[in-house]
């Protein structure tokens, strides 16, 4: 598997101990030694291969169609063009294999500053060049372009950052909202709404 943007090895690491071979693909070379050495701890420096570069390049940096799964986690928002990613992505996997993409959702931003009181931000939010409300929509459509079919959208975190802190200390409240988020977290309207989504696609079959 590949982690995009894995830095120093957090999911890459806990997966490589249970027999995972990750592939971690990274600009920071200080976040790579990082990973090295925590994988050598972990006692798994045989399956874990650290790279330094960008997601731009990912294709010039690994063999193509070499991995059964992608992980880009929080990794789209913190590039300049994410379907060029998306593009080099696609390349690097099987046919068959997965992508796993996890990234903000700006329709919570929006949600997030107006509950808080900052009407004044969301409403600048809601006006940017980019319009909040199509970021599922893009991303989904940023994969088709890719030749990516979508297979599943859930959101993570629907309610989590919505619930005041005093009533999350409540006996049994944290259980309820963990029931709760997984009731949601993939039906529209309140998949929507999460503070992140969680998208898997797949590069079709040969």
């Amino acid at each position: 598997m590949l982690d995009c943007g894995g830095g120093s090895g957090g999911l890459a690491v806990p997966l490589a101990a249970t027999g995972a071979v990750v592939t971690v693909v990274d600009v920071s070379a200080d976040a790579l030694a990082t990973l090295t050495r925590r994988a050598a701890e972990a006692g798994v420096p045989e399956r874990v291969t650290a790279v330094q570069g960008d997601a731009e390049s990912l294709a010039d940096l690994v063999p193509a169609g070499s991995f059964d799964l992608v992980l880009a986690h929080d990794v789209l928002s913190d590039v300049p063009n994410p379907a060029l990613v998306l593009g080099q992505i696609a390349s690097v996997l099987r046919p068959g294999g997965v992508l796993s993409v996890v990234a903000g959702n700006p329709v919570a931003g929006v949600l997030a500053r107006a509950l808080a009181g900052d009407l004044a931000g969301a409403l600048a939010a809601v006006t940017r060049p980019v319009d909040p409300q199509g970021g599922l929509d893009e991303l989904t459509a940023q994969c088709r372009a890719a030749g990516l079919q979508v297979r599943a959208v859930e959101g993570l975190g629907v309610f989590s950052d919505l619930v005041p802190g005093i009533e999350l200390d409540r006996p049994g409240a944290l259980s309820t909202l963990a029931e709760l988020e997984s009731a949601v977290a993939g039906r529209p309207p309140y998949r929507d709404i999460a503070a992140r989504l969680h998208l898997l696609a797949s590069r079709p079959a040969a």
